[in-house]
């Protein structure tokens, strides 16, 4: 999974950066450069419930760290997922391999022993 992907604002809207969503968050956009991203969010209606989720928050200025958090959480769990979607480990204990081997020598050699008695 590329690391764009782990980025949770960045995908809300390719045309806006995580910078200036941040500043506009934070109230440090022009009215205008304001209006511009407002635009570009109401278009989708997933991208304008993420914006006014995150203009919830009461604390503008822990924000920054709050989706670093999250960032890295969301990492951390695509990560876990993709190790488990490698393959498997066999680990097989070595007195199962020797009993096997056992068996089939025990097999082999009784299947020797009883052919050549039925040819006698």
């Amino acid at each position: 999974m590329s690391e764009s992907l782990k980025d949770i604002l960045s995908n809300l809207n390719p045309d806006i950066d995580q910078e200036t969503l941040l500043q506009y968050l934070q109230g440090k956009l022009s009215a205008e450069q304001q209006h511009e991203v407002e635009k570009q969010m109401m278009d989708n209606d997933f991208e304008s419930d993420a914006l006014e989720g995150l203009e919830g928050f009461s604390d503008k200025k822990k924000l920054s760290s709050v989706l670093d958090q999250l960032n890295y959480d969301l990492k951390q769990k695509t990560l876990k997922k993709k190790k488990r979607r490698g393959k498997p480990e066999l680990s097989i204990d070595p007195w199962i391999l020797v009993t096997v081997l056992v068996i089939l020598i025990l097999v082999i050699t009784s299947f020797f022993i009883i052919h050549r008695y039925l040819q006698h």
